[in-house]
């Protein structure tokens, strides 16, 4: 949010800096992220000034040149080529100087010395296009004849220069959505601070611009207003004005909006938006003709009802959208956007001025159903105040008196059947400060909160009762109080102890966060990158894909783009993908350690939270392109496939002792949603990780071009299932390993699984590993079979093994082989 320091200090007298200013603000808790200088017109007119034409005739090498000499107000006057066809001898001109930049759009451009068809110029004399003040360039522009020769440019036209300090505004801040509330702030803690560099200035106040002057009359407004919906609205405000002079707005009014970047439009829509930005509290204008039956009425929408907005698009409404309409149609989104028709126009004489509090939650819901996001809805969003309507209302009422002649026509009306009153809140001040961690005594937390507009009741020394008022709709608490102290008061003057301590969380004995950043420093270490993506995802994407049930959609998404909890970690990582592949990084391996969210289609829809929904932690891992970089000593590098994603999955499960011969990993036929092909590991019936190669539809959906491998693992049953016993170490064998090979003919429908199966079935002392080094299929092989060509290693670690002992293993392995799988030597 934007604020002008010229602005600001309208209603908060301080003898700082914009600098100082920004820090006093962001040690209050409104966060300066920065501080920017502001000109009316980009450049500010640097090196513009006013000249006489001393001179003017006719280039001999052109017919529409002309050589000039202009007097700017120095020793010599400057002799100028000119194009411009009105341009004559005694004229007062502007003129940019050698050096001036000029700007168009976004290009700039620097006067230099030069020579045109022969003859020199010294500078140029500027159409108001040129120059940023205005569109025209038929020609130079002229100025009235007394104009002073060599007044800068900007002193004639005023050039409107601020400081603007840009605030991160947090969603809890409904009440520094203004520069009065930003000023509150200000007010506040210089009243009341004081450090080694600022004395606290008791004096200083926070100053409201006065509506005294607003007068309307006793007889009934010509417009009615019928409130049918009071929970949505609870309060409806509104005058009506007359002889309403639709022009552009003055300069000051102009340079105000702009300077926050408000773009201006006329002085009755101007005003509306400088006072919203003044308040806080939006405002709305309708041209009174188009209220039909000079009625209006606040209600929902009817089915099948639209409204073509200010935008001009056309927009199909929904009964929870609160309208308001006239006694025939819609008229404006209530808090959101306004109509076309019933808005301000060039010939509008009369209007309808509106100052309202709507509920938060409906204007939200509203404006994302749009997706709009004004400058009215961020307020209302947050919760704005509901009693000062009023307030607003004459003061923009006083400034259209001011700006556009209008005139009130009967008297106020003010619909609020159910006032808001302020939240009392009892404060207890030892809690406070055991809170704080810091003693803030009675008379100085009594004073900050009065100077916050809050109204403080003594009870005791220990107790205070506070009427928080309803621009701080998030004080609601003791905490919520204590924090308002404590930001007033500085957060920088509480002094934190020498040592801190830290006492480890008792849930974690098993050790779970280790293991994740020992995994995550193998990974890493292994070239993998870790991501962080949203837990949220496009609810289009999950219907477009499937595979999916239960799909836990947000109430109230803040977007149509993120409008669900993500079913699985697959979305995030093939967008981070598309992601650095559209910026040229094609070789990328990365993991995350994310929750998945799932809804449970048989839990009752009042049953608890945690039977209705499940959050899953998982570890993904995603591959893509060369397995490494391309060197130029090394042989081409090989594409990354499957079996680079195995090895890494292994590398994962044997780093938790989770892959060897202790551990019963059933191996099956991945069913994961997203996979075209793949495996799944299980322990204890559990499924532990499935991996494999993206389906193509799913690379369509992000634009994916290459293949992409993916493995998703169930932490929490990793964690589970992971050995915890004391890592044993064994000496190294003294005697030596033996390898034998076999060239097996097998069915095509049998896997190395079940060899490898049946092998350690046969010999469980001496079979130390068995290694698949060959599959072929083809010719000269039965169609329906195919040959394993595989290597296996014995060892006996307390002697040398004889060939006799090797050919009764292998004898065994190769019997149990040819009975459990029908394999047959080649």
């Amino acid at each position: 949010m934007k604020i002008a320091y010229s602005w600001l200090k309208d209603y908060v007298s301080v003898d700082l800096s914009a600098e100082e200013t920004a820090r006093w603000l962001t040690d209050g808790g409104l966060e300066v992220e920065g501080v920017e200088a502001y000109e009316s017109v980009r450049g500010g007119l640097q090196g513009l000034v006013v000249g006489e034409v001393l001179t003017c005739e006719a280039h001999p090498d052109s017919d529409h040149l002309h050589l000039t000499t202009v007097n700017v107000g120095e020793a010599q006057p400057l002799n100028i080529v000119c194009g411009a066809p009105n341009v004559a001898a005694g004229q007062k001109v502007i003129v940019a100087t050698i050096g001036t930049v000029l700007y168009n759009g976004d290009e700039a451009f620097t006067i230099k010395k030069s020579k045109i068809r022969g003859a020199e110029s010294a500078g140029m004399i500027c159409a108001e296009d040129e120059i940023g003040i205005g569109s025209s360039h038929d020609g130079i522009m002229v100025l009235p004849p007394d104009t002073p020769v060599g007044m800068p440019a900007a002193d004639y036209f005023k050039i409107h220069r601020d400081t603007v300090l840009e605030i991160g505004l947090t969603p809890n801040r409904a009440d520094a959505t203004s520069h009065i509330g930003v000023a509150r702030d200000l007010a506040a803690m210089l009243s009341v601070r004081g450090d080694s560099k600022s004395a606290a200035a008791p004096n200083v106040q926070l100053k409201y611009p006065s509506v005294d002057g607003f007068k309307a009359s006793a007889a009934l407004s010509p417009v009615s207003v019928e409130v049918a919906d009071t929970a949505l609205c609870p309060r409806y405000s509104g005058v009506s004005l007359k002889n309403v002079k639709i022009a552009p707005s003055p300069d000051w009014l102009r340079d105000r909006l702009q300077s926050v970047g408000i773009r201006p439009i006329n002085n009755v829509v101007d005003v509306t938006n400088y006072v919203m930005m003044e308040t806080g509290q939006p405002l709305h204008a309708f041209d009174r003709r188009h209220i039909k039956g000079n009625k209006i009425v606040v209600r929902t929408a009817k089915s099948g009802e639209t409204i073509v907005t200010l935008d001009g698009v056309k927009r199909e409404l929904q009964p929870t959208h609160l309208m308001i309409c006239n006694a025939e149609q819609p008229m404006c989104i209530a808090g959101v956007f306004g109509g076309e028709e019933a808005g301000v126009h060039d010939d509008t004489t009369a209007i309808f001025l509106e100052s309202a509090y709507f509920n938060p939650v409906s204007v939200r819901k509203t404006a994302r159903a749009h997706s709009l996001n004004t400058d009215a809805s961020f307020r209302y969003e947050r919760g704005a105040d509901p009693n000062i309507t009023l307030y607003a209302l004459r003061r923009a009422a006083l400034l259209l008196s001011e700006v556009a002649g209008a005139e009130a026509e009967g008297a106020v009306v003010d619909v609020y059947p159910q006032p808001i009153l302020p939240v009392e809140i009892d404060f207890n001040l030892p809690r406070m400060q055991a809170l704080i961690g810091h003693a803030v005594s009675v008379s100085e937390t009594i004073q900050i909160l009065s100077a916050l507009e809050m109204r403080v009741e003594k009870i005791s020394d220990e107790q205070l009762r506070v009427k928080v008022p309803t621009n701080k709709p998030d004080v609601t608490r003791e905490a919520d109080l204590t924090e308002e102290v404590l930001r007033i008061y500085g957060y920088n003057r509480i002094e934190t102890a020498g040592q801190l301590s830290y006492a480890p969380n008792a849930k974690k004995s098993r050790g779970d966060e280790q293991v994740q950043k020992r995994v995550s420093d193998m990974l890493s270490d292994n070239g993998f990158i870790e991501i962080m993506n949203n837990s949220l995802c496009k609810q289009a994407d999950v219907e477009e894909l499937g595979g999916f049930d239960g799909v836990v959609a947000l109430a109230n998404p803040l977007s149509q783009e993120l409008n669900v909890l993500r079913p699985s970690l697959l979305f995030g990582g093939l967008a981070s993908m598309a992601f650095n592949l559209n910026h040229k990084q094609n070789n990328l391996r990365f993991y995350e350690f994310g929750r998945s969210y799932a809804r449970s289609l048989e839990a009752a829809a009042d049953a608890p939270v945690a039977k209705r929904f499940a959050e899953t932690q998982h570890l993904s891992l995603w591959l893509t392109g060369l397995e490494e970089a391309e060197h130029w000593r090394v042989q081409p590098s090989r594409q990354s496939d499957f079996y680079s994603l195995k090895k890494a999955v292994h590398q994962v499960l044997k780093s938790q002792r989770l892959l060897g011969e202790e551990v019963k990993l059933k191996t099956e036929e991945a069913q994961l949603p997203g996979l075209q092909y793949g495996l799944q590991y299980s322990i204890n019936g559990k499924r532990l990780v499935s991996f494999g190669e993206v389906d193509a539809k799913w690379l369509r959906r992000f634009d994916l071009k290459q293949p992409v491998f993916y493995a998703d693992f169930d932490w929490d049953v990793l964690l589970g299932c992971r050995s915890t016993k004391p890592v044993v170490y064994r000496e190294i064998a003294k005697f030596p390993a033996v390898k034998r090979d076999l060239a097996l003919l097998v069915d095509r429908m049998v896997t190395f699984q079940q060899l490898e199966a049946a092998a350690r079935q046969a010999e469980k002392g001496l079979l130390k590993e068995i290694r698949l080094f060959d599959v072929y299929e083809g010719k000269n092989l039965p169609a329906d079979k195919k040959s394993y060509a595989i290597s296996f290693t014995l060892q006996d670690a307390d002697k040398t093994l004889t060939d006799k002992q090797i050919e009764k293993a292998m004898e065994k392995i190769f019997n149990s082989l040819k009975q459990q799988t029908g394999a047959e030597l080649r």
